[in-house]
């Protein structure tokens, strides 16, 4: 390896867009966490209150196949490892959700970070060069004359 090479990946990796990637990936690991939790624990208990019954979406499926002479539980786990085949649409379902809304809260957390990067950009603009900045600028001007 040659030295040149050993300075542009250093360069690459300390730039400032690869360590806000890097913290994003990590940041976005735990989030995924707390949207699963989210729909688990708050949302699926509360979609269960509203419709007065338990709607257990990983545990929804329709059984294709299963071994012949089977004669045990007729459960998801039990099935799979049976070797039946089982279309597990209930898995997908939560997981879809837990993508809806992670898109959304990661849609609204872009759109008021943009808000706010915008109204900080203007009130930047709108603000006045202080007094010795505008006084230092017209004695260049002057002595560039």
């Amino acid at each position: 390896m040659s030295k040149g090479f050993l300075k542009e990946f250093q360069e690459f990796a300390v730039k400032g867009n690869m360590i806000d990637l890097a913290v994003g990936v990590i940041i976005g690991g735990a989030f995924g966490k707390i949207i699963d939790s989210l729909v688990k624990d708050v949302i699926m208990p509360l979609v269960n209150f509203l419709i007065g019954g338990n709607v257990d979406f990983s545990n929804k499926f329709i059984v294709l196949s299963q071994p012949e002479g089977y004669t045990g539980p007729q459960t998801l786990a039990a099935l799979q490892e049976a070797g039946a085949t089982v279309f597990a649409y209930g898995n997908f379902i939560t997981i879809l959700i837990n993508f809806i809304l992670l898109a959304l809260v990661v849609f609204i957390f872009v759109k008021s970070i943009a808000k706010a990067r915008a109204r900080f950009e203007e009130e930047k603009a709108a603000e006045p060069d202080p007094e010795d900045i505008v006084l230092l600028r017209e004695i260049r001007d002057a002595l560039k004359k």
